[in-house]
């Protein structure tokens, strides 16, 4: 079948918006400040990039539905952390100089969807149905790579003595990025061939299959999604100019600018998420969630970790003492939530509990 819905007008509308917005702002030479003009100017950007980024994670979706899990997923969570990189990058190779971003934001990451978007799907899914099952082997998988790159990336550059912490030497940061790429290229493997079956789960009784798009309209998708994805990319100078003033402005603490950058990747996909919980699809959930943080410390670390070198910047990866017993929580919580197999409403609001955590310790530490 090739009958399809049609496909929103947001979904071309707003990343031809984006890139006419980049060639407007380019074309003129504008500078952002803070004054009226700049205000108008950073809502609108706002406005333009969150949609661009729902238009990516949009056509991203229609691909996996095409493709079917768990390449789906794949796509979906390949295409945010391209996004996710661009936006790191191009905050921390600009003026103001932010080497705690990368770890600031893949930190954040790791806290809202292991704790806050785990624990809102677990939750939602527990109201509607009391309990939900996935696939305890597929959770194992992603646990296991999960703790190891989270640990060898965020906690091990504190204990080095090659050079001070929190940063890795050129040397170790090298091996570190070598040796993560690897990992998650394995992951990749053994989740796209070698076994599969561990990240299906069977769908509930009564869900039926989505009608597939035809292959004109799959093409169209295909390019729409890389114009998005370029559109995110261009307008990532301007948004971290913005989140610098209004940091300055309000006093963020330094910890803000990650998790602001975390908040606005994430959203789309985990809209996504809590969507398939609702439908009794946690095993999907599980998939975009943990997938994202694996995504985002197996690509992410390596991608900021050459731009780093390559521009001569400094990359601050060591989290603090109260970062490494918050995610050490996580780590042993998960391992009790994934550890049955099934869910209840009691295990989402106890991650939900140690998100709001988090958040509060960002503000006040």
């Amino acid at each position: 079948m090739s009958a399809h819905n049609p496909m929103p007008r947001s979904a071309w509308i707003f990343p031809a918006l984006a890139v006419l917005l980049f060639a407007a702002v380019s074309a003129t030479g504008y500078v952002f400040t803070l004054s009226l003009g700049g205000l108008v100017f950073a809502i609108v950007l706002l406005v333009i990039l969150f949609g661009t980024v729902f238009a990516a994670v949009h056509h991203a979706e229609v691909i996996a539905e095409r493709v079917g899990e768990p390449y789906g997923t794949l796509v979906l969570t390949l295409s945010v952390t391209i996004i996710e990189v661009a936006l790191i990058t191009t905050i921390m190779l600009g003026d103001k100089p932010a080497p705690e971003l990368a770890r600031d934001t893949v930190f954040a990451v790791v806290m809202i969807v292991c704790n806050g978007l785990v624990g809102l799907c677990i939750f939602i899914g527990g109201l509607r149905y009391r309990e939900q099952g996935f696939q305890l082997s597929g959770a194992n998988v992603y646990l296991s790579v999960l703790f190891a790159l989270a640990t060898i990336t965020l906690i091990m550059p504190n204990y080095t003595t090659t050079t001070p912490g929190p940063v890795y030497s050129a040397v170790q940061l090298g091996f570190v990025d070598v040796v993560t790429l690897a990992l998650y290229a394995v992951f990749l493997y053994t989740q796209t061939v070698l076994h599969k079956d561990y990240f299906v789960h069977e769908r509930a009784e009564g869900e039926g299959g989505e009608a597939h798009p035809s292959a004109g309209a799959l093409a169209l998708t295909v390019g729409l999604l890389l114009v998005s994805l370029l559109a995110v990319v261009l307008l990532a100078k301007k948004f971290s100019l913005v989140v610098d003033a209004v940091a300055a402005r309000i006093g963020a603490p330094p910890a803000f600018a990650g998790l602001l950058v975390a908040l606005l990747i994430l959203m789309p996909e985990g809209v996504s998420a809590i969507a398939a919980a609702r439908k009794n699809d946690l095993q999907k959930s599980i998939n975009l969630a943990l997938g994202s943080s694996l995504a985002t410390i197996g690509l992410t670390i390596p991608a900021v970790g050459i731009a780093t070198y390559a521009f001569d910047k400094e990359l601050e990866l060591g989290l603090s003492a109260q970062g490494s017993v918050l995610l050490l929580l996580t780590f042993f919580l998960s391992m009790l939530t994934f550890g049955t197999g099934r869910t209840n409403v009691l295990f989402g609001l106890v991650h939900m509990v140690v998100f709001a955590v988090y958040v509060f310790m960002v503000f006040v530490p």
